[in-house]
């Protein structure tokens, strides 16, 4: 790996296991140190010790909605790492599976609480406490499912949609210092996305292109060349990882 990340901290939301923890450990290969985040201690206690211990990731407990959680989880990087040069915001929720007259209200807001209006927040928060001052880079996980029609993900799909947006408005406020790009999986294949593939892994990767689902590392691979200099003159983009199936117009 190279060390394109030297000296940069990232905090990484939604990161005790699947294309959360996979980012973290690309950031980590390529030299920052990690805040990350979830709901449960146990889980993120295991992650850290799978990062490579407290002297390169540090875990912060709670919900990615919560105030005072995105606030502890930003001081605590700054206080122990010194800076927070690249965030993350990996967190997403779908309880909802059906058509879209189907959704309970309350399921909908839920969604674009944690899906969207977190991620600003999380932004916001980010960039009073380090970036406006020293820059940074901003990396949201959207969804193939937000640039096209996803049946039975459709909630889901418009939150990302929503995402994709919420990166290009930011891009656009915070530059040019900061910059705010995204990327956009396909299925892959992590806990989160089980039930759009167990059992049928073979069928449902026969129309990709290349004839696999993804793995979280290709996510992370993704992210971490968007947080580097590598993609200095890149804002406000949507990188679409998607083993080719969007070419078939598929989600």
């Amino acid at each position: 790996m190279s060390n394109r990340l030297n000296g940069k901290v990232a905090i990484i939301t939604g990161a005790s296991r699947g294309i959360g923890l996979a980012v973290a450990q690309r950031l980590v290969s390529e030299g920052a140190k990690v805040v990350i985040t979830a709901r449960k201690q146990e889980a993120l206690d295991a992650a850290v010790a799978e990062l490579g211990g407290p002297d390169v990731a540090l875990a912060v407990a709670g919900r990615a909605d919560d105030a005072a959680h995105q606030d502890e989880a930003i001081k605590a990087a700054i206080d122990t790492f010194g800076s927070l040069d690249v965030l993350v915001n990996n967190t997403g929720i779908n309880p909802a599976f059906g058509p879209l007259l189907d959704v309970d209200v309350e399921v909908s807001r839920k969604i674009f609480e944690v899906n969207v209006i977190a991620a600003l927040e999380w932004v916001k928060k980010a960039y009073a406490a380090s970036m406006k001052e020293r820059g940074g880079s901003i990396v949201n996980v959207a969804s193939i499912a937000g640039l096209r029609p996803a049946p039975g993900i459709a909630m889901y799909g418009v939150s990302k949609a929503a995402v994709i947006h919420l990166t290009e408005e930011l891009a656009m406020e915070l530059g040019p210092t900061v910059r705010v790009n995204a990327v956009a999986p396909a299925v892959v294949k992590t806990r989160f996305a089980e039930a759009l593939y167990e059992g049928k892994e073979e069928e449902v990767s026969e129309p990709y292109p290349l004839k696999r689902l993804g793995e979280p590392e290709d996510i992370g691979a993704a992210v971490a060349y968007l947080a580097s200099d590598d993609a200095a003159w890149t804002t406000g983009q949507t990188l679409v990882v998607d083993g080719g199936i969007t070419l078939r117009g598929g989600v």
